[in-house]
């Protein structure tokens, strides 16, 4: 099921899937590195780091979907994404096994952590813009932010049931649309604008400097790869599936 990928299916759609997938379990174009860079130690390698993110995070998702599919199949449920799988088919397959309660309460809890570990690295750029820019306690700007990440919470918890029927987007509900929303527009026009950013704006021997690296062939080809090909290929891509075949 994971290892036997069928690239006949392959079209724009698919790619801005995967690529707002990508921006997602990367935390890439919200903010969220910025402020996990602005804790950094200085003399920490920026270029390894990222790459050690990255690899680490693939390879966990890779671990994850080896634990979780078996267990999908051995009970004869069809496997599901996103809040299908993770609400209905898992506790379905968890009280069918042995010592299922156990493993499906271990799994909820770390669940929970990771949902909250996330939502606070996604809140301390808000959080940190509006005290700097307000003047304002960061008690009051977590709250804040924190009260309106709660509510749309809500929203996309009754999206499945009271509100099924409100689509705000094509055919999707409420919870659909806002993870069309930020996962296919706004996090991979993010990622381009701050390549933008980095490759146009910045300057070229400070970006040098805070990623440790000399001024060679290799840093030519990532400035061209973050000048040109990563925003037109991404804006491409965007444009493609949303104006194409992504919105119902």
């Amino acid at each position: 099921y994971l290892f036997t990928p069928d690239f006949s299916k392959i079209d724009a759609t698919v790619i801005l899937a995967a690529l707002g997938q990508a921006f997602f379990t990367l935390s890439l174009g919200m903010g969220a590195i910025m402020a996990y860079g602005a804790y950094m130690p200085i003399k920490q390698n920026i270029g390894s780091t990222a790459l050690s993110v990255a690899f680490l995070d693939t390879l966990v998702a890779i671990l994850a979907g080896i634990a979780i599919f078996p267990i999908v199949f051995a009970n004869g449920l069809e496997p599901s994404t996103g809040p299908g799988l993770v609400f209905v088919t898992l506790p379905w397959a968890f009280v069918n096994m042995p010592l299922g309660v156990i493993f499906g309460k271990l799994f909820f809890v770390l669940l929970s952590i990771a949902a909250l570990s996330s939502a606070i690295s996604l809140l301390e750029p808000g959080v940190a813009w509006i005290v700097e820019s307000l003047k304002t306690k960061r008690y009051k700007a977590a709250i804040g932010l924190g009260s309106i990440a709660w509510i749309l919470g809500i929203f996309s918890a009754l999206s499945f049931n009271l509100i099924s029927d409100f689509t705000p987007i094509g055919e999707k509900n409420f919870f659909d649309s806002m993870d069309f929303l930020s996962n296919q527009v706004l996090l991979p026009l993010g990622g381009v604008f701050i390549a933008i950013f980095v490759g146009w704006v910045m300057k070229r021997n400070n970006v040098i400097d805070e990623l440790n690296l000399k001024d060679g062939l290799l840093i030519k080809i990532w400035f061209f790869l973050l000048k040109f090909l990563s925003p037109l290929t991404v804006g491409l891509i965007f444009i493609l599936a949303v104006f194409f075949g992504v919105v119902t």
